[in-house]
């Protein structure tokens, strides 16, 4: 059945949106086609930094991210939603297909899609002001919606959790293939993908302590010292779906906590290392649950300077029309 179609400023308004998704590295890894009054997402290989299966993971990820934020955007302009996830066995980079049927925005749908422009990954210190417990709570009831889950990593389980941190920015440092891609994704001055310049944080980490400075992340391995919450985004499988879920779990509660003022940071490189990945499955989730994400999230320093924003590809370089087919 023929609900209608948007008209194309709403529907530009909404992949703009969209697109502000974070991936990993801000690399961008997807793709959009629109056809016969119908969405597709699919997942651009070529734009996935590593063909190891922690890249693909990280990707698909992202891909979650991307279809999250549009689903809010779409949301908030008067249209739901309606997603098949993995239309096509035969072909598992195409991850969704979306029909749109008329919708009255919800209060929670204007909410969360006014938090995209606003969300900004933040590799900063957080400050000391302890997050109210319904916070957290409430970023576990988003994720949970999406089917995922956040374990909150508190004593025992945050000293093994902070160890996997330090462990896996060290091995970066030491690891000369993932410096070249490090190089070859981070840095940049004017590129509309990878880290821009100035998005790496410029003060040196205390001495005996290696930065972990990622393809999109970067953060002091001393997370001890910072008053950040450590949370643990999770699936209770590992599939190419879970992965999908997972991103959209990791944007709602992104956009939830940007909602409330909180500040926010996700973390995946440790998770590329098959070990470290275990360590935090098995000290963190008691060997429940299949590590996807690291959040740090906690209230930004007080007078911190508000982040610039991170560019993104031209919205045509991820979207593709085709004239709709005659019935």
């Amino acid at each position: 059945m023929n609900y209608g179609w948007p008209d194309d400023h709403t529907l530009r308004a909404a992949f703009a949106l969209a697109v502000r998704a974070p991936s990993v590295g801000n690399v961008q890894p997807w793709r959009f086609r629109i056809s016969d009054h119908r969405v597709h997402l699919s997942l651009d290989s070529m734009r996935v930094p590593s063909a190891t299966e922690s890249g693909q993971r990280d990707a698909v990820v992202s891909c979650g991210a991307v279809l999250h934020h549009l689903r809010i955007a779409l949301a908030a302009s008067g249209w739901s939603a309606v997603v098949r996830r993995l239309p096509n066995a035969a072909d598992p980079n195409y991850l969704a297909s979306i029909d749109l049927v008329p919708h009255r925005p919800t209060m929670f749908d204007s909410a969360l899609s006014a938090a995209i422009p606003r969300r900004q990954t933040d590799r900063r210190h957080f400050s000391s002001a302890p997050i109210p417990p319904g916070y957290l709570g409430l970023v576990n009831e988003r994720a949970v919606a999406q089917g995922a889950s956040i374990r909150q990593a508190v004593d025992g389980a945050r000293t093994r959790l902070v160890a996997v941190l330090q462990d896996s920015a060290a091995r970066a440092v030491g690891d000369p293939s993932y410096r070249l891609e490090l190089a070859d994704w981070s840095g940049r001055p004017t590129t509309l993908d990878g880290l821009p310049a100035r998005k790496i944080p410029q003060r040196s980490a205390p001495e005996g302590s290696p930065t972990t400075i990622t393809a999109g992340r970067s953060v002091a391995s001393r997370v001890d010292a910072d008053f950040a919450e450590l949370l643990v985004l999770s699936t209770s499988a590992d599939d190419r779906l879970a992965q999908l879920c997972a991103g959209e779990a990791l944007s709602a509660v992104l956009l939830t906590a940007t909602n409330v003022g909180l500040a926010t940071c996700a973390l995946t490189e440790p998770l590329a290392v098959p070990e470290l990945r275990r360590r935090i499955r098995v000290g963190v989730l008691d060997g429940r649950g299949y590590p996807q994400a690291v959040l740090r999230i906690g209230w930004a320093q007080a007078g911190a300077v508000a982040l610039p924003c991170t560019p993104r590809r031209a919205l045509d370089d991820v979207l593709e029309r085709y004239e709709a087919t005659a019935c």
